[in-house]
């Protein structure tokens, strides 16, 4: 009869370590992941600081900023590469920090398996100058930022 309870308290021990070994991640966790990615690399890396470091972990290197001309007739495409080259430059410059500095608020992260779409508003200062949307996807490393979208919001007209 021990040897029975024995083997079952062993069998129940090793179904629940394979149950957890199996657990998908936390859905808040890989959100809360995913947004100290962008911050980090995004907002802090290309925006308020000027972090290649943080960039090169963030972002994939086929990434591409993929924007609207202004006839809206067509696209335009920024490789992850040159954008870094050109936070670079300004940080090199010495335009770092940014007189406004740069936040974030996400009204919107939406994950299914190992791919993200991210909303993003974009704030200098106290104005919202851009809503952006970023793919993401999980690889071996984790999250990387793989495509961006964005609308441009219209500055508001000065005081008379």
């Amino acid at each position: 009869m021990k040897k029975l309870i024995v083997y079952l308290i062993v069998l129940l021990l090793i179904t629940m370590s394979l149950l957890v070994a199996g657990e998908k991640p936390n859905l808040e966790q890989e959100k809360s992941a995913i947004q100290q990615l962008i911050n980090s690399a995004y907002r802090d890396g290309l925006c308020n600081v000027g972090d290649v470091d943080a960039i090169k972990e963030g972002f994939h290197p086929g990434f591409n900023l993929v924007g609207m001309t202004k006839d809206q007739d067509d696209i335009w495409k920024l490789p992850i590469y040159s954008w870094m080259t050109g936070t670079a430059k300004k940080k090199a410059a010495g335009k770092y920090p940014p007189k406004e500095k740069i936040t974030f608020q996400y009204p919107l992260i939406d994950i299914t398996g190992n791919a993200a779409v991210v909303k993003v508003e974009f704030y200098k200062g106290e104005q919202k100058a851009y809503t952006d949307y970023l793919s993401l996807y999980k690889f071996k490393t984790g999250w990387q930022i793989i495509s961006k979208i964005y609308f441009e919001h219209p500055a508001p007209e000065a005081e008379k």
